[in-house]
């Protein structure tokens, strides 16, 4: 008594048959196998959710990394357009000064004994003056976040106020020397 094989062969002896009964039981493991992880829906879920949780990581990861790269090179043009603004100021100031100085010493020659009174009136403007820019100065410090630039000139100001005054002084002269000028092409 012969039985068809699906395969098309039939077995010649025992042990082949045998070897076709084995195979067909792997074959048949194997399939159980793929339904029973078909079948495994918690399973199948957990293995999804561990990879998203990995790649929401790895994500998380590089927009890290990414806002910290952002945040530095704002912080360097920021840096630099502070420097930039600095050593401009710097330079106007330093042009400044120094033509409050030529402008003072060429009034002192030319008005002479008269120069001293317009000196100390100089002088009293540039207290003033100072005054003034400290006063404006802590209620600008108060009232807005100061650029670091501007609060280190102030401080030196305040630290040192010679120059300051030297510079109140030179524009007061300046001023008087115009006037007294005016005065003198009025009277020609």
């Amino acid at each position: 008594m012969r039985h068809s094989n699906p395969h098309g062969s039939g077995a010649k002896g025992p042990d082949e048959l045998r070897q076709q009964i084995e195979h067909t039981r792997n074959q048949l493991g194997d399939t159980v196998a793929q339904l029973v992880s078909r079948a495994d829906v918690k399973g199948r879920a957990r293995a999804r959710a561990a990879d998203l949780k990995d790649k929401a990581g790895a994500m998380t990861v590089q927009l890290r990394a990414g806002a910290a790269q952002a945040g530095h090179g704002v912080q360097d043009r920021a840096a630099r357009a502070g420097h930039l603004v600095q050593d401009r100021a710097t330079r106007a100031g330093h042009g400044a000064q120094e033509r409050m100085i030529k402008a003072g010493h060429l009034v002192q020659e030319r008005t002479g004994h008269g120069g001293h009174t317009l000196q100390d009136r100089a002088l009293q403007a540039g207290h003033t003056l100072q005054d003034r820019a400290v006063h404006a100065g802590n209620a600008v410090r108060q009232d807005l976040r100061v650029p670091r630039p501007v609060r280190r000139a102030m401080g030196a100001a305040r630290r040192h106020p010679r120059p300051a005054l030297v510079l109140g002084a030179a524009g007061a002269a300046v001023v008087g020397a115009a006037v007294i000028w005016r005065r003198i092409d009025r009277s020609r």
